[in-house]
């Protein structure tokens, strides 16, 4: 006789690694908030000049982006736990890509940003969105 759990233990790793990596990103991520919440307060130039406000903003999208997509990749690893159907393998590598391209591509594009322009490296936030929306189709079509 099969065993219901042996069936169900890809997907349980599935969720338990989701909910792990979301709350150590949602960790890190609020981390950067409190640090740029302190640049802030200590009214940094190089963070609240006019002239970084390109940088400022890059850096607010990357907290914000990075916030919410751990939180996502939480509510993912339940869903796979709830519903182990739902998570396939690719769509649990397509949430944790989208997780590390979206904050990475915004807060790379801080770094060298010039101007009114980011930097180049914020081109890795339109691959890091379309791995987001595959995830979600495939979980979608799924449940």
């Amino acid at each position: 006789m099969i065993d219901p759990e042996a069936v169900n233990q890809p997907a349980v790793d599935i969720g338990r690694r989701h909910v792990r990596t979301g709350y150590a990103a949602l960790a890190l991520f609020v981390l950067l908030g409190v640090a740029l919440e302190a640049l802030h307060a200590f009214k940094v130039g190089g963070y609240l000049d006019v002239e970084h406000e390109t940088r400022r903003l890059m850096l607010r999208l990357a907290h914000a982006h990075g916030t919410l997509l751990s939180v996502v990749n939480v509510v993912f690893g339940l869903t796979a736990k709830a519903y182990p159907h739902a998570c396939t393998p690719l769509s649990s590598v397509a949430m944790l890509v989208s997780l590390a391209l979206v904050p990475l591509g915004f807060g790379l594009g801080a770094i060298s940003a010039q101007g009114a322009d980011p930097g180049a490296l914020v081109l890795l936030v339109p691959p890091g969105a379309l791995a987001l929306l595959a995830a979600l189709a495939i979980t979608a079509k799924r449940l």
